[in-house]
């Protein structure tokens, strides 16, 4: 009995794995396995496989696996705005669409504790998180993309009346799941610069951070509070996004401007942070997010501002700056 028999009792699929293999006087075998890339239940899976093939050598007596944990360097973008119903879930859930598209490995946290809507939107609504040696397995969404929210653990309809503290403590549930091969997270914060905020801030500090606004002065305010909160605490504002920027009437075709026009691309000048695009106010869009399907998942006009705030994304993630 010798390393090379040793190796090739492993399965294919976990021979490759080993990283080291060491066999002792007494017939015991410790064998260290690389994890990257593999789930809780994956690993636990390698670990018995790998533990049955080196007991079945003749001589064995005895077999220690250790799988490493994942060593996938992982970031988390923040997804926030300083007020409520600006559309900051419906393009968390199409940036993360986008980037799958793109080929990033990408991961959504539904942050929004009291009112979580990435289950809708990304069509995950009937689907319940398992927990492995009570660390929670994110569940899959459109196109595969592992994600979780509270409305994953929760019964359809109910109202949760939790404290600050204890809607921090299941964002840190979430955030602490575990998340594969996924490299890049995208938070989907609730409104305002509350105890959620300040808890991610705190104990997971975002690699960089979106605003997102509608034009008008009132919602503007309070997006500027949302940077000053992140720049405050050291964490890169990535940039600013108009949403619900300028209507076309599918009727005559008609442009307005119901909330205003340019409004987030000013203060973004003003800030000194970059402005990263501009969401048009369409039922398309409407449409398609009540229904499980985010327009960037396709190609097409309705899709196309979200793919364009997304290459900004993408680009400042590769290069660690807005491009």
């Amino acid at each position: 009995m010798d390393e090379t028999a040793l190796r090739s009792a492993l399965p294919e699929n976990i021979a490759y794995r080993v990283q080291a293999l060491k066999l002792a006087e007494d017939g015991g075998v410790s064998v260290v396995l690389d994890g990257t890339g593999l789930g809780a239940a994956e690993r636990a899976s390698f670990e018995q496989a790998a533990k049955q093939a080196i007991e079945a050598v003749e001589g064995v007596s005895d077999a220690r696996i250790a799988v490493m944990a994942d060593r996938v360097k992982r970031r988390f973008i923040a997804i926030g705005s300083g007020k409520g119903g600006v559309g900051k879930s419906t393009l968390t859930a199409n940036l993360a669409v986008a980037l799958k598209r793109m080929g990033h490995k990408v991961g959504v946290v539904d942050a929004d504790v009291y009112g979580p809507s990435q289950p809708t939107l990304l069509a995950s609504e009937k689907a319940k998180p398992e927990a492995i040696d009570r660390t929670l397995q994110p569940v899959a969404g459109t196109l595969g993309i592992p994600m979780l929210s509270m409305g994953h653990l929760i019964a359809p309809g109910k109202a949760l009346a939790w404290r600050g503290l204890k809607a921090a403590g299941a964002l840190t549930e979430l955030i602490e799941a575990d998340w594969g091969d996924a490299e890049t997270i995208l938070i989907d914060l609730p409104p305002g610069t509350g105890d959620v905020q300040l808890t991610m801030i705190q104990k997971h500090r975002p690699d960089g951070a979106v605003i997102v606004s509608t034009p008008q002065d009132l919602a503007l305010i309070d997006a500027a509070r949302a940077g000053q909160l992140f720049e405050t605490a050291g964490v890169p504002v990535i940039g600013l996004v108009e949403n619900m920027s300028g209507y076309q009437c599918p009727h005559c075709g008609e442009f307005s401007d119901p909330f205003g026009q340019g409004g987030v691309e000013s203060i973004a000048a003003r800030l000194e942070l970059p402005f990263l695009g501009r969401i048009p106010l369409t039922m398309d869009i409407r449409i398609a997010s009540d229904a499980g399907n985010p327009p960037a998942a396709e190609d097409g006009a309705t899709g196309a501002p979200f793919m364009a705030v997304a290459e900004k994304l993408a680009n400042w993630l590769k290069q660690g700056k807005h491009g």
